[in-house]
C-alpha cells in the first residue's frame, strides 16, 4: 500500500509539473533586427503600415491625433491630418483607394483620400476601434476583446468574426494589425508580444518575443506597438509608442 501511495503521489507530481511546464503549440519567434531608422518620438503610434513606397502612420491621444505619411529613411511627414477633439485616433489601413483610419471610443471610422489624406467620409460602428489591416479582400479589426472582426473594404459592412486563441485560451487586447496574405500579425497590448494569426481558425500559429528592443525611461506609454510588412520581403517594420526609433527586423525561429 505504502508503495502505490507514494507511486501514485510521484504520478500526481509529474502531472502537475508537466501542465505547468507545457511548451505552446505555436511556434516561438524572435526579432532579428537588420536596421534602426529614426522613429519621431512624439508619435503615439496605433497604426503603422507600408503601401505603395510610403509609410503610413496614425498616432492617438485626444488633441494630439493625427495620421501622416512619411518615406524612409526621413522621419519626417510628408502630409498629415489632425483629429479634433475628442476624437483618439487608432489603427489605420491602406487599400487601393481608399485610407481608414479608427478612432477607440467615439464609434467612428474616418475614410480618407490615401494621396491627400483628405477626408472623405465618416462611418460609425458599435464597441470600441483598436487595430486594422486589409488582406486584399476584406477589412480584419481588432476591438480589445478576442475577436477579430471582418469588414467589407469599401461600405466597413461586418461581414464575419473569428475568436482569437492560443493554446485554446481565448487571447484578448489584439492591439495593432498587419495583414500579410494568410496571415494577421498583432501587438498583445502593453506586452512585447507579436502573435502570428490564423484569420481562418483564429489560432495563434506563433509568439514573436520583441522584447529588449527599447528601454523606455518611464513605465506606462512607451509600449510595443506598430507593424507594418515591408512589400516583397519578410521584413518588417516595428515601433512602439513614442518610440524615438523604428526598426527593420526580421521574425526567425528562437
Amino acid at each position: 500500500m505504502l508503495v502505490a501511495a507514494l507511486a501514485i503521489l510521484v504520478l500526481t507530481a509529474t502531472t502537475v509539473a508537466g501542465c505547468g511546464t507545457r511548451r505552446s503549440s505555436a511556434q516561438q519567434l524572435r526579432v532579428e533586427v537588420l536596421a534602426t531608422l529614426p522613429h519621431d518620438p512624439t508619435m503615439y503610434t496605433e497604426g503603422l503600415e507600408m503601401h505603395g513606397g510610403i509609410l503610413y502612420e496614425s498616432s492617438g491621444l485626444v488633441g494630439q491625433s493625427r495620421v501622416r505619411t512619411t518615406v524612409l529613411p526621413s522621419a519626417s511627414p510628408l502630409r498629415e491630418a489632425t483629429l479634433p477633439a475628442p476624437l483618439f485616433g487608432e489603427g489605420l489601413t491602406v487599400t487601393d483607394t481608399a485610407l481608414w483610419q479608427l478612432t477607440w471610443t467615439n464609434g467612428m471610422a474616418i475614410e480618407r483620400d490615401p494621396a491627400t489624406l483628405v477626408q472623405r467620409r465618416v462611418v460609425t460602428y458599435p464597441g470600441q476601434g483598436w487595430g486594422l489591416c486589409h488582406d486584399e479582400h476584406r477589412l480584419v479589426m481588432s476591438d480589445g476583446t478576442d475577436q477579430l472582426t471582418f469588414r467589407d473594404p469599401v461600405t466597413f459592412a461586418v461581414l464575419g468574426h473569428v475568436q482569437v486563441r492560443l493554446d485554446d485560451e481565448p487571447l484578448r487586447e489584439l492591439n495593432e494589425l498587419e495583414c500579410t496574405g494568410d496571415i494577421v500579425w498583432a501587438n498583445v497590448f502593453e506586452t512585447d508580444r507579436i502573435v502570428r494569426i490564423n484569420p481562418n481558425t483564429g489560432v495563434v500559429t506563433g509568439v514573436v518575443d520583441a522584447s529588449g528592443l527599447f528601454s523606455p525611461l518611464t513605465a506606462g506609454d512607451d509600449v510595443l506597438n506598430g507593424i507594418a510588412a515591408i512589400p516583397g520581403t519578410d521584413q518588417f517594420l516595428i515601433t512602439g509608442k513614442h518610440w524615438p526609433s523604428l526598426f527593420r527586423v526580421r521574425f526567425v525561429p528562437r
